[in-house]
């Protein structure tokens, strides 16, 4: 089983507990509102996420975390990779994403959990290359690829929804530097 330990938190694969916490997440309008359609997800949809995630653990060796909080095992929401389906700027490349609990917000976490799963890509898994899409003007994500040392490299609209996506990306050269 994939785990690993930052000084705060456990990223590991997702057990059938997580259900519950994440749905409690996932049902947060603020929480969804720069991801997919931006609508709540129901308990099966979320059931349906982490089926997925699970499924690309098996077929990429790589996926979303479950990141639980080191101290008191609490489920904080996913953290990890993707492989991107769109936009089309970035379709089949390697994608660092992540969704915590508004309670969890403004600690630090996303950026401590992306920056281990941007790890975990680049020397465990030997990417070469790692990408970031999220919504333009989302502040707090913007902060995170700051942090990981990603450049922006555009703007483009969102294929189905038709929101603008700000990508950004960084190379193992870079993240080496």
């Amino acid at each position: 089983m994939t785990e690993i330990r930052t000084p705060r938190l456990v990223l590991r694969r997702w057990l059938d507990d997580d259900l519950a916490p994440l749905s409690e997440i996932q049902a947060d309008p603020v929480v969804m509102r720069g991801i997919g359609d931006g609508r709540p997800r129901s308990p099966e949809q979320t059931a349906e996420d982490i089926e997925a995630w699970e499924e690309g653990w098996d077929e990429e060796g790589f996926g979303m975390f479950a990141v639980e909080l080191l101290g008191s095992g609490e489920l904080a929401g996913a953290v990890g990779l993707s492989v991107a389906d769109a936009p089309t700027e970035v379709a089949g490349q390697v994608a660092v994403g992540w969704r915590l609990g508004r309670v969890f917000w403004g600690q630090g976490y996303a950026s401590e959990a992306a920056h281990a799963a941007l790890e975990f890509a680049l020397q465990d898994r030997g990417l070469d290359r790692v990408v970031a899409v999220f919504r333009t003007g989302d502040s707090a994500s913007a902060n995170v690829v700051d942090k990981l040392g990603m450049e922006a490299e555009g703007v483009t609209r969102h294929p189905v929804h038709g929101y603008d996506l700000a990508v950004y990306g960084i190379d193992l050269t870079q993240y080496q530097e």
